[in-house]
């Protein structure tokens, strides 16, 4: 008899100990809401919000197989809303107005955190998370963001503009040219050519280097700011035979360094990273939401 209740006590050790490690292994309780707008994947018990902007081409589904954030967010109570509002590298006032009333909705509709909102985006999508955010709060809309981050994008459209026809000149490679060549015939239908005047190009653009205009940006003033890029010159010369000033890193570094002067706010912080650009595929690339930590981003939201 004392044989059989050693076993059987055994056993229960055993189930006792694979149970409660099944409950640390248990991923965060969450509801995952998809709709032709948006991806949501909605907290269970929600501190925060963190809003997500594609790349230019990108959508929702993209950002969230690329940028690994979800169930570290849930995780610490914070829901991720991964838009599909793409394919803009500046917005213009009306954009803003509907984009602010789309996000308001979607916040009110699907009972989100108003408490802790964070709003991030790659490439374009920087750019559009940096001017919706200034707009926000600007004009003392129903939602206000507490912070916002973009990765590694192109917020100088100016210098944007001068990197191109660099690239068209040199003809280095095939995707190079094909993109600036895109780049050039775009901004020159929509801006004309920076030779006749850059009006049009301030109005626009986040931040115009050539004139340290931050007018687009001065509603941040109060943000939690991060700029995140790689500037792996290596990689950039043997793709495109690009130099530092070519490269988004270049325009996001003054940034950076205008905003402090102008804000004089401790809270911005540019993150240089090393060789952390790969795309869910494997490919090296140092243009790729991989460059941001996942984990140190959610603490910095948590601060």
């Amino acid at each position: 008899m004392k044989k059989y209740i050693i076993i059987l006590v055994l056993i229960a050790i055993s189930c006792k100990g694979q149970s409660e490690k099944n409950n640390q292994t248990e991923k965060p309780k969450s509801e995952i809401i998809k709709t032709a707008e948006f991806e949501l994947i909605k907290a269970e018990n929600q501190k925060g919000l963190l809003i997500l902007f594609p790349c230019f081409p990108c959508d929702a589904e993209n950002t969230l197989s690329e940028f690994k954030i979800a169930e570290i967010s849930v995780k610490n109570d914070f829901s991720v809303l991964a838009m599909n509002f793409n394919q803009r590298l500046y917005l213009n006032q009306k954009e803003k107005q509907e984009l602010a009333e789309q996000l308001t909705k979607i916040v009110r509709e699907q009972n989100l955190s108003e408490e802790n909102i964070f709003v991030g985006g790659f490439s374009s999508g920087g750019n559009v998370s940096l001017l919706i955010c200034d707009y926000l709060k600007k004009n003392k809309s129903q939602i206000q963001p507490k912070g916002v981050f973009i990765v590694d994008s192109p917020i100088d459209l100016l210098g944007l503009y001068g990197t191109a026809e660099k690239n068209l000149k040199l003809n280095f490679s095939e995707s190079s040219t094909q993109e600036s060549t895109w780049l050039k015939n775009m901004f020159d239908k929509e801006f004309g050519n920076p030779s006749n005047g850059i009006n049009n190009y301030e109005q626009k653009s986040p931040y115009t280097f050539k004139t340290e205009n931050i007018d687009n940006l001065k509603g941040l003033e109060k943000l939690k700011i991060r700029f995140y890029t790689e500037p792996d010159l290596k990689w950039w010369k043997e793709y495109a035979k690009n130099e530092y000033e070519d490269l988004n890193a270049f325009y996001i570094q003054k940034l950076s360094n205008n905003l402090k002067i102008e804000f004089g706010n401790e809270n911005i912080e540019l993150i240089n990273t090393k060789n952390r650009g790969y795309r869910a595929n494997g490919e090296r690339h140092p243009h790729s939401w991989s460059i941001v930590n996942e984990k140190k981003l959610v603490n910095w939201m948590l601060k």
